[in-house]
Protein backbone atom coordinates (compact mmCIF):
# COMPACT_ATOMS: atom_id res chain seq x y z
CA UNK A 1 0.00 0.00 0.00
CA UNK A 2 1.15 3.76 -0.71
CA UNK A 3 1.47 6.36 2.39
CA UNK A 4 -1.50 7.72 0.93
CA UNK A 5 -3.66 4.25 1.05
CA UNK A 6 -2.33 3.22 4.38
CA UNK A 7 -3.67 6.88 6.00
CA UNK A 8 -6.77 6.59 3.96
CA UNK A 9 -6.99 3.06 5.86
CA UNK A 10 -6.68 4.08 9.72
CA UNK A 11 -8.72 7.12 9.30
CA UNK A 12 -11.65 4.54 7.28
CA UNK A 13 -10.91 1.95 10.50
CA UNK A 14 -10.16 3.46 13.50
CA UNK A 15 -10.13 7.32 13.21
CA UNK A 16 -14.12 8.22 11.43
CA UNK A 17 -15.74 6.26 14.25
CA UNK A 18 -14.47 9.54 16.74
CA UNK A 19 -14.53 12.69 14.15
CA UNK A 20 -16.79 14.16 16.80
CA UNK A 21 -14.42 14.17 19.44
CA UNK A 22 -11.98 15.17 16.65
CA UNK A 23 -14.48 18.18 15.64
CA UNK A 24 -14.63 19.23 19.29
CA UNK A 25 -10.98 19.42 19.46
CA UNK A 26 -10.76 21.43 16.18
CA UNK A 27 -13.39 23.97 17.57
CA UNK A 28 -11.33 24.22 20.79
CA UNK A 29 -8.10 24.28 18.73
CA UNK A 30 -10.02 27.54 17.05
CA UNK A 31 -9.82 29.20 20.06
CA UNK A 32 -6.28 28.29 20.91
CA UNK A 33 -5.09 30.24 17.43
CA UNK A 34 -7.39 33.04 18.35
CA UNK A 35 -6.20 33.83 21.64
CA UNK A 36 -2.51 33.09 20.52
CA UNK A 37 -3.28 35.52 17.99
CA UNK A 38 -4.83 37.92 20.18
CA UNK A 39 -2.24 38.03 22.45
CA UNK A 40 0.17 39.08 19.85
CA UNK A 41 -2.28 41.67 18.66
CA UNK A 42 -2.65 43.38 21.45
CA UNK A 43 0.80 44.27 21.89
CA UNK A 44 0.21 47.60 19.27
CA UNK A 45 -2.72 49.22 21.44
CA UNK A 46 -0.99 48.33 24.94
CA UNK A 47 2.77 50.11 23.61
CA UNK A 48 0.71 52.52 21.65
CA UNK A 49 -2.12 53.64 23.87
CA UNK A 50 -0.15 53.11 27.57
CA UNK A 51 3.00 53.86 26.98
CA UNK A 52 3.20 56.35 24.33
CA UNK A 53 0.45 58.06 24.63
CA UNK A 54 -0.46 57.32 28.33
CA UNK A 55 -4.34 57.09 28.28
CA UNK A 56 -4.96 55.86 31.87
CA UNK A 57 -8.02 54.83 31.14
CA UNK A 58 -7.42 52.04 29.37
CA UNK A 59 -4.44 50.80 31.88
CA UNK A 60 -6.50 47.97 33.61
CA UNK A 61 -8.50 47.20 30.36
CA UNK A 62 -5.78 46.13 28.27
CA UNK A 63 -3.98 44.37 30.83
CA UNK A 64 -7.31 42.53 32.07
CA UNK A 65 -7.69 41.42 28.05
CA UNK A 66 -4.21 39.97 28.23
CA UNK A 67 -4.82 37.65 31.15
CA UNK A 68 -8.39 36.93 29.08
CA UNK A 69 -6.11 35.89 26.33
CA UNK A 70 -3.73 33.70 27.70
CA UNK A 71 -6.54 32.18 30.34
CA UNK A 72 -8.43 31.39 27.02
CA UNK A 73 -5.51 29.85 25.13
CA UNK A 74 -4.31 27.70 28.57
CA UNK A 75 -7.91 26.00 29.19
CA UNK A 76 -8.62 25.69 25.05
CA UNK A 77 -4.79 23.44 24.60
CA UNK A 78 -5.65 21.65 27.89
CA UNK A 79 -9.48 20.77 26.69
CA UNK A 80 -8.11 19.73 23.02
CA UNK A 81 -5.34 17.60 24.08
CA UNK A 82 -7.83 15.92 26.97
CA UNK A 83 -10.25 15.16 24.35
CA UNK A 84 -7.50 13.66 21.85
CA UNK A 85 -5.99 12.01 24.65
CA UNK A 86 -9.35 10.14 24.94
CA UNK A 87 -9.08 9.12 21.18
CA UNK A 88 -5.64 8.18 21.18
CA UNK A 89 -6.44 5.42 24.19
CA UNK A 90 -9.49 4.51 21.73
CA UNK A 91 -7.70 4.08 18.68
CA UNK A 92 -4.87 2.24 20.28
CA UNK A 93 -7.61 -0.14 21.67
CA UNK A 94 -9.36 -0.79 18.87
CA UNK A 95 -6.03 -1.44 16.54
CA UNK A 96 -4.97 -3.65 19.84
CA UNK A 97 -7.75 -5.69 19.46
CA UNK A 98 -8.04 -6.34 15.88
CA UNK A 99 -4.54 -7.95 16.00
CA UNK A 100 -5.84 -10.12 19.07
CA UNK A 101 -9.06 -10.81 17.06
CA UNK A 102 -6.49 -11.83 14.11
CA UNK A 103 -3.97 -13.90 15.82
CA UNK A 104 -6.65 -15.86 17.69
CA UNK A 105 -8.03 -16.55 14.29
CA UNK A 106 -4.66 -17.23 12.28
CA UNK A 107 -3.73 -20.78 11.45
CA UNK A 108 -0.98 -22.44 13.40
CA UNK A 109 1.27 -22.10 10.85
CA UNK A 110 1.74 -18.47 11.54
CA UNK A 111 1.82 -18.68 15.11
CA UNK A 112 4.24 -21.25 15.09
CA UNK A 113 6.81 -19.57 12.20
CA UNK A 114 6.67 -15.64 13.98
CA UNK A 115 8.07 -15.81 17.89
CA UNK A 116 5.55 -14.43 20.26
CA UNK A 117 8.10 -11.84 21.06
CA UNK A 118 7.73 -10.21 17.79
CA UNK A 119 3.96 -10.03 18.36
CA UNK A 120 4.63 -8.27 21.69
CA UNK A 121 6.21 -5.99 19.71
CA UNK A 122 3.99 -5.18 17.22
CA UNK A 123 1.10 -4.60 19.98
CA UNK A 124 2.82 -2.64 22.05
CA UNK A 125 6.16 -0.50 19.85
CA UNK A 126 4.17 -0.51 16.74
CA UNK A 127 0.67 0.12 17.84
CA UNK A 128 1.94 3.20 19.84
CA UNK A 129 3.61 4.75 16.23
CA UNK A 130 0.54 4.32 14.90
CA UNK A 131 -1.62 6.17 17.95
CA UNK A 132 0.79 9.06 17.97
CA UNK A 133 -0.06 9.65 13.99
CA UNK A 134 -3.54 9.58 14.74
CA UNK A 135 -3.88 11.50 17.83
CA UNK A 136 -1.12 13.67 18.86
CA UNK A 137 -0.45 14.15 14.37
CA UNK A 138 -3.72 15.27 14.40
CA UNK A 139 -4.20 17.45 16.78
CA UNK A 140 -0.87 19.38 16.07
CA UNK A 141 -1.76 19.16 12.36
CA UNK A 142 -5.49 21.63 13.11
CA UNK A 143 -3.98 23.20 16.14
CA UNK A 144 -0.47 24.80 14.90
CA UNK A 145 -1.84 25.13 11.39
CA UNK A 146 -4.82 27.44 12.62
CA UNK A 147 -2.57 29.13 15.07
CA UNK A 148 0.29 30.57 12.20
CA UNK A 149 -2.82 31.08 10.15
CA UNK A 150 -4.04 33.17 12.74
CA UNK A 151 -0.49 35.01 13.69
CA UNK A 152 0.14 35.12 9.95
CA UNK A 153 -3.40 37.58 10.11
CA UNK A 154 -1.88 39.97 12.51
CA UNK A 155 1.29 40.02 11.05
CA UNK A 156 0.08 40.96 7.74
CA UNK A 157 -2.33 43.48 9.52
CA UNK A 158 0.44 45.30 11.20
CA UNK A 159 2.87 45.18 7.68
CA UNK A 160 2.95 43.38 4.73
CA UNK A 161 6.47 43.68 3.59
CA UNK A 162 7.54 42.15 6.49
CA UNK A 163 5.37 39.76 6.64
CA UNK A 164 6.12 38.70 2.86
CA UNK A 165 9.65 38.10 3.82
CA UNK A 166 8.70 36.21 6.94
CA UNK A 167 6.69 33.63 4.54
CA UNK A 168 9.68 32.92 2.48
CA UNK A 169 11.17 31.40 5.34
CA UNK A 170 8.38 28.36 5.75
CA UNK A 171 8.70 26.67 2.83
CA UNK A 172 12.60 26.79 3.52
CA UNK A 173 11.95 24.95 6.97
CA UNK A 174 9.83 22.27 5.55
CA UNK A 175 11.94 21.15 2.74
CA UNK A 176 14.73 20.33 5.98
CA UNK A 177 11.43 18.79 7.33
CA UNK A 178 10.71 16.55 4.75
CA UNK A 179 14.15 15.56 4.33
CA UNK A 180 14.73 14.34 7.87
CA UNK A 181 11.43 12.75 7.83
CA UNK A 182 12.41 10.40 5.34
CA UNK A 183 15.27 9.24 7.06
CA UNK A 184 13.56 8.65 9.80
CA UNK A 185 11.52 6.94 8.24
CA UNK A 186 13.72 4.25 7.18
CA UNK A 187 15.30 3.96 10.54
CA UNK A 188 11.94 3.78 12.57
CA UNK A 189 11.51 0.31 10.59
CA UNK A 190 14.82 -1.20 11.27
CA UNK A 191 14.10 -0.18 14.88
CA UNK A 192 10.96 -1.83 15.10
CA UNK A 193 12.11 -5.12 13.74
CA UNK A 194 15.26 -4.92 16.02
CA UNK A 195 12.95 -4.21 19.11
CA UNK A 196 10.94 -7.64 17.67
CA UNK A 197 14.08 -9.35 17.75
CA UNK A 198 15.01 -7.94 21.27
CA UNK A 199 11.36 -9.08 22.69
CA UNK A 200 12.10 -12.54 21.31
CA UNK A 201 15.24 -12.96 22.86
CA UNK A 202 13.65 -11.86 26.56
CA UNK A 203 11.09 -14.12 26.17
CA UNK A 204 13.70 -16.93 25.13
CA UNK A 205 15.58 -16.13 28.78
CA UNK A 206 13.06 -15.43 30.77
CA UNK A 207 11.98 -19.26 29.73
CA UNK A 208 15.08 -20.86 29.45
CA UNK A 209 16.66 -19.07 32.47
CA UNK A 210 17.30 -22.48 33.70
CA UNK A 211 19.52 -23.74 31.29
CA UNK A 212 21.26 -20.39 31.29
CA UNK A 213 22.42 -21.11 34.85
CA UNK A 214 22.74 -25.37 34.84
CA UNK A 215 24.90 -24.97 31.50
CA UNK A 216 26.85 -21.76 33.21
CA UNK A 217 26.08 -19.30 30.00
CA UNK A 218 24.93 -16.22 32.54
CA UNK A 219 27.95 -14.52 29.84
CA UNK A 220 27.75 -15.75 26.87
CA UNK A 221 23.87 -14.36 27.01
CA UNK A 222 24.97 -11.36 28.06
CA UNK A 223 27.03 -10.77 25.50
CA UNK A 224 24.39 -11.39 22.94
CA UNK A 225 21.70 -9.28 25.00
CA UNK A 226 24.93 -6.40 24.68
CA UNK A 227 24.78 -6.85 20.86
CA UNK A 228 21.01 -6.59 20.73
CA UNK A 229 21.02 -3.82 22.88
CA UNK A 230 23.51 -2.27 21.07
CA UNK A 231 21.24 -2.19 18.11
CA UNK A 232 18.04 -1.12 19.64
CA UNK A 233 20.43 2.08 21.16
CA UNK A 234 22.15 3.13 17.97
CA UNK A 235 18.91 3.09 16.35
CA UNK A 236 16.88 5.19 19.11
CA UNK A 237 20.00 7.29 18.83
CA UNK A 238 19.64 7.98 15.33
CA UNK A 239 16.26 8.50 15.59
CA UNK A 240 16.79 11.30 18.48
CA UNK A 241 19.30 12.90 16.54
CA UNK A 242 17.20 13.37 13.52
CA UNK A 243 14.60 14.75 15.44
CA UNK A 244 16.86 17.31 17.91
CA UNK A 245 18.28 18.28 14.62
CA UNK A 246 15.45 20.11 13.55
CA UNK A 247 15.98 22.62 16.04
CA UNK A 248 19.24 23.86 15.68
CA UNK A 249 18.00 24.03 11.63
CA UNK A 250 14.80 25.81 12.87
CA UNK A 251 17.06 28.24 15.23
CA UNK A 252 18.79 29.20 12.67
CA UNK A 253 16.46 29.89 9.93
CA UNK A 254 14.55 31.92 13.15
CA UNK A 255 17.80 33.68 13.77
CA UNK A 256 18.55 35.13 9.65
CA UNK A 257 14.66 35.83 9.77
CA UNK A 258 14.70 38.06 12.84
CA UNK A 259 17.82 39.60 11.80
CA UNK A 260 16.81 41.32 8.14
CA UNK A 261 13.79 42.31 9.85
CA UNK A 262 15.41 43.92 12.17
CA UNK A 263 17.08 45.60 9.72
CA UNK A 264 14.13 46.08 7.19
CA UNK A 265 11.87 47.31 10.74
CA UNK A 266 14.70 49.94 11.60
CA UNK A 267 14.55 51.11 7.92
CA UNK A 268 10.52 51.20 7.57
CA UNK A 269 10.66 53.60 11.02
CA UNK A 270 12.93 55.64 10.08
CA UNK A 271 10.89 56.27 6.72
CA UNK A 272 7.70 56.53 9.47
CA UNK A 273 6.25 53.68 7.32
CA UNK A 274 6.08 51.93 10.40
CA UNK A 275 5.34 52.75 13.88
CA UNK A 276 6.76 51.17 17.02
CA UNK A 277 4.03 49.37 17.96
CA UNK A 278 3.59 47.94 14.43
CA UNK A 279 6.87 46.75 14.88
CA UNK A 280 6.16 44.49 18.22
CA UNK A 281 2.91 43.72 17.55
CA UNK A 282 4.41 42.13 14.32
CA UNK A 283 8.01 40.69 16.26
CA UNK A 284 5.74 38.98 18.74
CA UNK A 285 3.35 37.34 16.50
CA UNK A 286 6.55 36.65 14.46
CA UNK A 287 7.63 34.78 17.70
CA UNK A 288 4.65 32.77 18.64
CA UNK A 289 4.48 31.80 14.82
CA UNK A 290 8.14 30.00 15.75
CA UNK A 291 6.54 26.86 17.85
CA UNK A 292 3.96 25.93 15.39
CA UNK A 293 6.01 26.25 12.12
CA UNK A 294 8.65 24.22 14.14
CA UNK A 295 6.11 21.63 15.24
CA UNK A 296 4.70 21.32 11.27
CA UNK A 297 8.57 21.33 10.23
CA UNK A 298 8.86 18.47 12.44
CA UNK A 299 4.96 16.90 11.94
CA UNK A 300 6.87 14.63 8.98
CA UNK A 301 8.83 12.73 10.99
CA UNK A 302 5.70 11.11 13.36
CA UNK A 303 3.87 10.93 9.66
CA UNK A 304 6.85 9.04 8.43
CA UNK A 305 7.13 6.87 12.19
CA UNK A 306 3.43 6.18 12.05
CA UNK A 307 3.37 5.09 8.65
CA UNK A 308 6.09 2.71 9.49
CA UNK A 309 4.11 1.20 12.36
CA UNK A 310 1.22 0.56 10.67
CA UNK A 311 3.27 -0.89 7.62
CA UNK A 312 4.40 -3.48 10.18
CA UNK A 313 1.13 -4.18 12.12
CA UNK A 314 -1.96 -3.86 9.03
CA UNK A 315 -0.41 -7.18 7.31
CA UNK A 316 -1.03 -8.84 10.96
CA UNK A 317 -4.93 -7.25 10.87
CA UNK A 318 -5.20 -8.29 6.91
CA UNK A 319 -4.36 -11.73 7.22
CA UNK A 320 -6.80 -14.51 6.11
CA UNK A 321 -6.14 -17.70 7.31
CA UNK A 322 -6.15 -20.46 5.05
CA UNK A 323 -7.80 -23.30 7.53
CA UNK A 324 -11.26 -21.49 7.40
CA UNK A 325 -15.01 -22.36 6.92
CA UNK A 326 -16.60 -22.75 3.52
CA UNK A 327 -19.53 -20.61 2.88
CA UNK A 328 -21.69 -23.49 2.92
CA UNK A 329 -20.38 -25.36 5.98
CA UNK A 330 -22.77 -27.10 7.74
CA UNK A 331 -22.70 -27.82 11.82
CA UNK A 332 -21.02 -31.24 12.45
CA UNK A 333 -23.57 -34.07 13.92
CA UNK A 334 -22.10 -36.03 16.09
CA UNK A 335 -23.17 -40.07 17.02
CA UNK A 336 -20.21 -42.58 17.35
CA UNK A 337 -17.64 -40.20 16.47
CA UNK A 338 -16.31 -42.38 13.87
CA UNK A 339 -13.10 -41.16 11.89
CA UNK A 340 -11.88 -41.92 8.74
CA UNK A 341 -8.96 -40.60 7.25
CA UNK A 342 -9.49 -41.31 3.36
CA UNK A 343 -5.53 -40.68 1.34
CA UNK A 344 -4.90 -38.18 3.47
CA UNK A 345 -1.98 -36.44 2.16
CA UNK A 346 0.08 -33.44 3.92
CA UNK A 347 3.29 -31.79 4.25
CA UNK A 348 3.78 -27.95 6.67
CA UNK A 349 5.37 -26.47 3.32
CA UNK A 350 5.71 -26.38 -0.08
CA UNK A 351 9.92 -26.67 0.63
CA UNK A 352 9.38 -29.58 3.32
CA UNK A 353 9.50 -33.17 2.56
CA UNK A 354 5.51 -35.41 2.18
CA UNK A 355 4.46 -35.62 6.34
CA UNK A 356 1.76 -37.91 5.71
CA UNK A 357 1.84 -40.35 2.70
CA UNK A 358 -1.56 -41.22 1.48
CA UNK A 359 -2.93 -42.05 5.19
CA UNK A 360 -5.68 -44.20 5.46
CA UNK A 361 -7.01 -44.59 8.74
CA UNK A 362 -10.82 -46.21 10.52
CA UNK A 363 -10.52 -45.11 14.15
CA UNK A 364 -13.98 -46.92 15.25
CA UNK A 365 -16.30 -44.72 17.52
CA UNK A 366 -16.56 -44.80 21.27
CA UNK A 367 -13.22 -47.00 21.21
CA UNK A 368 -9.34 -46.17 21.71
CA UNK A 369 -6.83 -46.40 18.76
CA UNK A 370 -3.06 -45.88 19.72
CA UNK A 371 -0.49 -44.84 16.93
CA UNK A 372 3.01 -45.96 18.12
CA UNK A 373 6.16 -45.29 15.84
CA UNK A 374 9.41 -43.45 16.07
CA UNK A 375 9.65 -39.75 16.71
CA UNK A 376 8.72 -37.68 13.58
CA UNK A 377 6.56 -40.56 11.71
CA UNK A 378 3.79 -38.46 11.56
CA UNK A 379 1.27 -39.02 14.62
CA UNK A 380 1.62 -35.64 16.26
CA UNK A 381 0.14 -34.37 12.66
CA UNK A 382 -2.47 -36.82 12.13
CA UNK A 383 -4.08 -35.83 16.06
CA UNK A 384 -3.07 -32.12 14.57
CA UNK A 385 -5.49 -32.21 11.51
CA UNK A 386 -8.16 -33.39 12.83
CA UNK A 387 -9.26 -30.42 14.65
CA UNK A 388 -8.10 -28.69 12.13
CA UNK A 389 -4.98 -26.88 13.18
CA UNK A 390 -3.59 -27.61 9.77
CA UNK A 391 -5.41 -28.99 6.48
CA UNK A 392 -4.37 -32.05 4.74
CA UNK A 393 -3.25 -31.10 1.38
CA UNK A 394 -5.34 -33.70 -0.33
CA UNK A 395 -7.76 -36.53 0.92
CA UNK A 396 -10.27 -36.54 3.36
CA UNK A 397 -11.07 -36.99 6.78
CA UNK A 398 -14.79 -37.91 7.79
CA UNK A 399 -16.54 -37.63 11.41
CA UNK A 400 -19.69 -40.03 11.07
CA UNK A 401 -19.35 -39.79 7.51
CA UNK A 402 -19.03 -36.14 7.38
CA UNK A 403 -16.02 -34.62 5.72
CA UNK A 404 -14.54 -31.96 8.61
CA UNK A 405 -13.73 -29.98 5.61
CA UNK A 406 -17.55 -28.85 4.74
CA UNK A 407 -17.90 -28.45 8.41
CA UNK A 408 -17.88 -25.54 10.48
CA UNK A 409 -14.63 -25.07 12.33
CA UNK A 410 -16.46 -24.50 15.78
CA UNK A 411 -18.73 -27.37 15.83
CA UNK A 412 -15.68 -29.64 14.49
CA UNK A 413 -13.63 -28.64 17.56
CA UNK A 414 -16.91 -28.31 20.33
CA UNK A 415 -16.86 -32.09 19.73
CA UNK A 416 -13.02 -32.33 20.43
CA UNK A 417 -11.16 -32.57 23.85
CA UNK A 418 -6.97 -32.16 23.48
CA UNK A 419 -4.75 -33.24 26.45
CA UNK A 420 -1.21 -32.50 25.22
CA UNK A 421 2.28 -33.97 25.93
CA UNK A 422 3.36 -30.54 26.87
CA UNK A 423 0.59 -29.41 29.37
CA UNK A 424 -0.64 -26.05 29.03
CA UNK A 425 -1.76 -23.62 31.89
CA UNK A 426 -2.75 -19.99 31.93
CA UNK A 427 -1.12 -17.81 34.74
CA UNK A 428 -4.49 -17.59 36.78
CA UNK A 429 -6.53 -19.72 39.31
CA UNK A 430 -7.20 -23.37 39.54
CA UNK A 431 -10.41 -23.02 39.19
CA UNK A 432 -10.48 -20.73 35.96
CA UNK A 433 -7.79 -23.04 34.39
CA UNK A 434 -10.31 -26.10 34.80
CA UNK A 435 -13.28 -23.62 33.89
CA UNK A 436 -11.25 -22.70 30.38
CA UNK A 437 -13.46 -25.87 29.07
CA UNK A 438 -16.75 -24.80 29.70
CA UNK A 439 -16.72 -21.05 30.89
CA UNK A 440 -20.33 -21.66 32.42
CA UNK A 441 -19.63 -24.56 34.04
CA UNK A 442 -20.97 -24.26 37.87
CA UNK A 443 -18.56 -25.04 41.12
CA UNK A 444 -19.76 -28.43 41.44
CA UNK A 445 -19.20 -29.07 37.88
CA UNK A 446 -15.76 -28.27 37.91
CA UNK A 447 -15.21 -30.00 41.72
CA UNK A 448 -16.23 -33.07 40.14
CA UNK A 449 -14.10 -32.78 37.37
CA UNK A 450 -11.23 -32.28 39.44
CA UNK A 451 -12.07 -35.41 41.59
CA UNK A 452 -12.46 -37.88 39.20
CA UNK A 453 -8.87 -36.59 37.39
CA UNK A 454 -7.52 -37.43 40.96
CA UNK A 455 -6.77 -33.13 40.90
CA UNK A 456 -8.80 -32.60 44.11
CA UNK A 457 -6.31 -34.45 46.40
CA UNK A 458 -3.27 -32.05 45.82
CA UNK A 459 -6.02 -28.66 45.54
CA UNK A 460 -7.58 -29.08 48.76
CA UNK A 461 -4.05 -29.51 50.32
CA UNK A 462 -3.21 -25.51 48.77
CA UNK A 463 -3.98 -22.76 50.90
CA UNK A 464 -6.28 -21.12 48.78
CA UNK A 465 -7.48 -24.50 46.91
CA UNK A 466 -9.32 -23.85 43.81
CA UNK A 467 -8.61 -20.06 44.12
CA UNK A 468 -4.89 -20.70 44.10
CA UNK A 469 -2.74 -18.96 41.19
CA UNK A 470 -0.67 -21.34 39.44
CA UNK A 471 2.02 -19.29 38.12
CA UNK A 472 3.30 -18.96 34.62
CA UNK A 473 2.45 -22.21 32.76
CA UNK A 474 1.84 -24.04 35.89
CA UNK A 475 5.48 -23.32 37.70
CA UNK A 476 3.82 -23.83 41.09
CA UNK A 477 3.39 -27.27 40.42
CA UNK A 478 4.87 -30.47 39.92
CA UNK A 479 4.59 -32.46 35.78
CA UNK A 480 2.08 -34.88 37.92
CA UNK A 481 -0.11 -31.78 39.04
CA UNK A 482 -0.28 -30.21 35.73
CA UNK A 483 -1.27 -33.30 33.99
CA UNK A 484 -3.81 -34.09 36.16
CA UNK A 485 -4.94 -30.59 35.98
CA UNK A 486 -5.15 -30.52 32.02
CA UNK A 487 -7.01 -33.71 32.22
CA UNK A 488 -9.83 -32.05 34.31
CA UNK A 489 -9.85 -29.67 31.67
CA UNK A 490 -10.78 -31.87 29.07
CA UNK A 491 -13.24 -34.19 31.57
CA UNK A 492 -15.17 -31.05 32.23
CA UNK A 493 -15.81 -30.50 28.46
CA UNK A 494 -17.76 -33.58 28.05
CA UNK A 495 -16.71 -34.16 24.26
CA UNK A 496 -17.22 -37.43 22.60
CA UNK A 497 -13.55 -37.35 21.14
CA UNK A 498 -10.23 -36.95 22.63
CA UNK A 499 -7.09 -36.63 21.28
CA UNK A 500 -4.63 -37.43 23.66
CA UNK A 501 -0.64 -37.55 23.77
CA UNK A 502 0.97 -39.46 26.33
CA UNK A 503 3.43 -37.67 28.15
CA UNK A 504 6.91 -39.15 28.01
CA UNK A 505 7.92 -37.76 31.35
CA UNK A 506 8.67 -40.09 34.42
CA UNK A 507 6.57 -40.21 37.02
CA UNK A 508 6.33 -41.76 40.50
CA UNK A 509 4.37 -45.43 40.67
CA UNK A 510 2.05 -43.28 42.58
CA UNK A 511 0.87 -40.53 40.49
CA UNK A 512 1.92 -42.54 37.41
CA UNK A 513 -1.35 -45.07 38.67
CA UNK A 514 -3.76 -41.95 39.60
CA UNK A 515 -3.26 -40.32 36.00
CA UNK A 516 -3.70 -43.58 34.38
CA UNK A 517 -7.00 -44.07 36.14
CA UNK A 518 -8.01 -40.08 35.44
CA UNK A 519 -7.29 -41.13 31.54
CA UNK A 520 -9.41 -44.30 31.95
CA UNK A 521 -12.12 -42.10 32.80
CA UNK A 522 -11.81 -39.74 30.47
CA UNK A 523 -11.57 -41.58 27.93
CA UNK A 524 -14.66 -44.37 28.77
CA UNK A 525 -16.89 -44.85 26.15
CA UNK A 526 -15.86 -41.28 23.67
CA UNK A 527 -13.65 -41.86 20.70
CA UNK A 528 -9.58 -41.47 21.60
CA UNK A 529 -6.89 -41.37 19.75
CA UNK A 530 -3.83 -41.80 21.62
CA UNK A 531 0.02 -41.28 20.94
CA UNK A 532 0.83 -44.17 22.98
CA UNK A 533 4.17 -44.18 24.87
CA UNK A 534 2.88 -46.42 27.73
CA UNK A 535 2.73 -49.92 27.79
CA UNK A 536 -0.78 -49.87 29.88
CA UNK A 537 -2.27 -47.29 27.05
CA UNK A 538 -1.32 -49.87 24.39
CA UNK A 539 -2.82 -53.02 26.09
CA UNK A 540 -6.01 -51.09 26.82
CA UNK A 541 -6.47 -50.05 23.28
CA UNK A 542 -8.62 -51.43 21.13
CA UNK A 543 -7.03 -50.84 17.84
CA UNK A 544 -3.29 -50.00 17.31
CA UNK A 545 -2.11 -48.21 13.88
CA UNK A 546 2.18 -48.41 13.51
CA UNK A 547 3.38 -44.96 11.63
CA UNK A 548 6.45 -45.11 9.88
CA UNK A 549 7.71 -42.03 7.87
CA UNK A 550 4.16 -40.62 7.40
CA UNK A 551 2.75 -44.27 6.22
CA UNK A 552 0.22 -46.49 8.00
CA UNK A 553 2.83 -49.51 8.17
CA UNK A 554 0.46 -52.50 10.08
CA UNK A 555 -2.72 -52.04 12.43
CA UNK A 556 -4.41 -54.66 14.89
CA UNK A 557 -4.35 -55.82 18.27
CA UNK A 558 -0.90 -56.03 20.62
CA UNK A 559 -0.17 -59.53 20.39
CA UNK A 560 -0.89 -59.65 16.95
CA UNK A 561 1.14 -57.26 15.89
CA UNK A 562 4.20 -58.32 18.18
CA UNK A 563 3.73 -61.39 16.27
CA UNK A 564 3.17 -60.08 12.53
CA UNK A 565 4.87 -56.60 12.42
CA UNK A 566 8.75 -55.96 12.73
CA UNK A 567 8.38 -52.13 12.64
CA UNK A 568 6.53 -52.35 15.82
CA UNK A 569 7.69 -55.82 17.93
CA UNK A 570 11.53 -53.14 17.10
CA UNK A 571 9.79 -50.36 18.26
CA UNK A 572 8.00 -52.59 21.53
CA UNK A 573 11.39 -53.59 21.79
CA UNK A 574 13.49 -50.64 22.22
CA UNK A 575 11.01 -47.84 23.43
CA UNK A 576 7.66 -49.72 25.36
CA UNK A 577 9.40 -53.23 26.89
CA UNK A 578 11.95 -50.81 28.28
CA UNK A 579 10.34 -47.93 29.61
Amino acid sequence: MTDFQILKRLYEDYTKKYVKKILISVIFTILLAGSTSSIAYLLDPAIKQLFIEQKRNLILVIPALIILAFAIKAASLYIAKVIMIGVSVDVTRDIQRDIFSSVLDADTKLIENKHSGKFISNISNDVGMITALVSTGILNLFKDTLTLTGLLCVMFYQNWILSLFAIVMIPVASIAAKSLGKRIGKVSTLQMKRAGILNSYLMEILKNHKLAKVFQNEKYELDRADKLLENVKEDSKKINIIYVRASPIMEVLTGIMIAVLIYLSAILISKNELEVSNFFSFLAAMMLAYQPVRSLATLNISFQQGIAGAKSVLPIIDYIPEVRDKKESKKLIVDKAQIDFEKVNFNYSSNDSTVLNSINLKIPGQKMTALVGHSGAGKSTILNLIPRFYDANSGDIKIDKQSIYNSSIYSLRQNISLVGQDTTLFDDTIHNNIAYANRNASISEIKEAAKYSFADEFIEKLPNKYDTIIGENGTRLSGGEKQRLSIARAILKKSPIILLDEATSSLDAETESKIQKAINFLTQGRTTIVIAHRLSTILNSDVIYVIDKGQVIDHGKHDDLVKNSATYKNFYEKQIKRS
